[in-house]
Order: structure tokens, then C-alpha cells, then sequence
């Protein structure tokens, strides 16, 4: 989402930006590739996702509603974020020079892609970490506090709460914007994608770079209060499962958790692993960039780990959500009937 130089496409003269990914021309077929499979991947598992939650009564639930919040973030970011990337570098590729619009930012023109794209995938990317920490309040409250969980957790404060989520999450993704007149939007050379910069090269307001700094700030503040929940839940599902084994019979007369709650709990704070795996890299090249460090191979790979985060959550509902498994198994079943008789 942040970058802090400017270096641009057309700007051929710097052999740093060269990277990795796209020195030759065997390198950019594969990182073309890669970028439409993850695409496919994206759309597959999420609409998968979706129909799974609105097509099942048993996930109409708060639970079922965040998830499904989760999921169209996650499909922004292979509807909008990925294609406009395949479309520079194909661009690219066929044409042997870039778009035209990749040579300037957002303030040298009238209308920039990345003035859409750009905020987008930050808004997407704020979403999901806003989400996975309401999932595990949700759950918390489920784990610890069973008996309060339905009149807490209710279907229309789960909607409010995913209502606000969306507006405060694009509010900041666009604040840097709003805020200051020296952010600007770009398509990147080194990540290939839209990320936010510094207007003037080679000056630093500190303004400017408080504003960028409020992303890595917020985004750690809910994954770091969100490990913690975790951390808590878990423990108290250790303990009651301790409590189970040696108090069987008194263990009966309190009220404790579902095994679908622990269970739920379980997922929620592997997706919470998942996500800030794949934020962390992005973390260090922010911190890197303050420090003066432009790391430009290492931007590639940063954004594009926090991209791939976009398709992960069906492969661990399937894996840890059994109910969820038969229920995606179900809804292929006809497609892969149409394959047998084909064959």
C-alpha cells in the first residue's frame, strides 16, 4: 500500500529497478502467470466461499456474516488490484514500453487508475485486518462468555459493525489523500502495483510521513490486539479441556463452550496467522523505507505475499471447517459430473 520512492516505468536509466521478477523476459512470462493464476485462485475461492455462506442456513449467522464481509474484500482484490497489474505488464511485454499513464502520478494528471485502484487495495487490505479482529471478538465472547453469546452477538450489530468496518477502513485508505497535498498515487516499478508516495522526489515532509505511517500503526495495533484475544481464547479452551478430562461429572453442571465455538475459535486464530504472516514483510519494508532504504526487490515480494492472502481463507475454512468442506464439495459436484460425461 506505501512507497515511498517514485521510481516509475518508463524511468529505464536506473538498473535498480530491474528486478528480479522482470530483468528478463522468461521472468515476466512467469510473473504474468503467476499474477493471472492468483486471479483465477482469488475469484474461485471466495465466490466459493460466498456461495457457500449465503447458500447455507446454517451460516446465516454474525459468524457467517464477517466471513462473507472477508470474502468480498478478498474478491476487490482479484476483480480490480491483480488485473490492472496483468494489464501494465502485458502491456509491457507486447509493446516494449509502458502505459503511458505509469510515467506520472496521480498529480501530474486529471484521472489516474491508481486514484481507484490504489485506495482499493488499501481499503481492502484495512477491511480484512478489521474483520478477522471482529471475528475474534466474536469468538472470544463465545469461548468465554457461552451463556451471553446470543444476546451479545446478534445479527444486526454484526451488520453495523461490518458496515462501519467498510467506511472507516476506505476513510483511511483515502486520508493520505484528504490530508496532504504531498501523497500521491503511482504505479510502481518496483512492486508493480498502485501504491502511495511522496509527490515531490527526494523530499520527506514529516507531515506526509505521519499520515503514511497511521497504515502500519492501525494495522499492528488491531493484529497485535487481535493475537492477544487469541492468545486468551485459546488458553481458556486449554484449560476447559483440562477442566473436562479430570471433572467430568461436575463439568456437566457449567456452562462451557460448543465444540463448534472452540473449533471456530481454532480457524479464527489460524486466518489471524495467516494474515500476519503475509502483512509482516510489508511491515519491514515500510520501517525500511523510513530508514532511508528503498529495498526494490524485496517491495516486489512484500506486496505480492499480502496480495496472495487473498485466497487463503477457503483452503483453511476446508481444511479446519468440516461443515464448510461438505458443503463447497456439494456445490462442485455438478461441474464435476459435467467433466466425467465429457470424458
Amino acid at each position: 500500500m506505501i512507497e515511498t520512492s517514485t521510481p516509475t516505468m518508463l524511468d529505464k536509466t536506473e538498473p535498480a529497478h530491474c528486478t528480479v521478477c522482470c530483468c528478463t523476459l522468461a521472468n515476466k512470462i512467469l510473473m504474468v502467470l503467476f499474477m493471472v493464476l492468483l486471479i483465477f485462485a482469488i475469484l474461485f475461492g471466495n465466490l466459493v466461499t460466498l456461495a457457500v455462506i449465503l447458500g447455507t442456513k446454517h451460516f446465516h449467522t454474525p459468524q457467517g456474516y464477517l466471513k462473507a464481509s472477508l470474502a468480498v474484500a478478498d474478491l476487490a482484490v482479484g476483480i480490480f488490484v491483480v488485473p490492472l497489474s496483468v494489464y501494465a505488464e502485458v502491456y509491457l511485454m507486447v509493446t516494449d514500453s509502458a502505459p503511458e499513464w505509469t510515467s506520472y502520478n496521480s498529480q501530474s494528471v486529471s484521472f489516474h487508475p491508481c486514484n481507484v485502484i490504489g485506495p482499493i487495495f488499501a481499503g481492502c487490505t484495512l477491511v480484512s485486518i478489521t474483520t478477522i479482529f471482529l471475528l475474534t471478538i466474536e469468538r472470544s465472547i463465545a469461548v468465554l462468555k457461552p451463556l451471553h453469546k446470543d444476546s451479545v452477538i446478534t445479527r444486526k450489530r454484526t451488520t453495523i459493525l461490518i458496515v462501519l468496518s467498510w467506511v472507516g477502513s476506505f476513510f483511511l485508505a483515502v486520508s493520505p489523500m484528504i490530508f496532504s497535498s504531498e501523497i500521491a498515487l503511482e504505479y510502481n516499478s518496483c512492486s508493480r502495483m498502485c501504491n502511495y508516495a511522496l509527490g515531490n522526489i527526494g523530499e520527506f515532509p514529516s507531515p506526509a510521513w505521519n499520515i503514511l505511517l497511521l497504515f502500519p500503526a492501525f494495522d499492528f495495533t488491531l493484529l497485535g490486539g487481535t493475537m492477544v484475544i487469541n492468545i486468551i481464547s485459546l488458553s481458556s479452551i486449554r484449560q476447559h479441556s483440562k477442566r473436562r478430562k479430570h471433572l467430568a461429572e461436575t463439568e456437566s453442571t457449567v456452562t462451557k463452550p460448543t465444540f463448534s465455538d472452540i473449533k471456530a475459535a481454532k480457524t479464527i486464530g489460524t486466518l489471524t496467522v495467516a494474515f500476519t504472516a503475509s502483512f509482516t514483510p510489508i511491515a519491514v519494508f515500510v520501517v525500511g523505507n523510513v530508514l532511508g532504504n528503498k529495498w526494490c526487490n524485496f517491495s516486489f515480494f512484500a506486496f505480492w505475499i499480502l496480495a496472495t492472502n487473498s485466497c487463503w481463507n477457503v483452503i483453511i475454512y476446508s481444511v479446519r471447517d468440516q461443515k464448510f468442506r461438505l458443503r463447497a464439495h456439494k456445490l462442485l459436484m455438478p461441474f464435476q459430473r459435467k467433466d466425467t460425461t465429457k470424458t
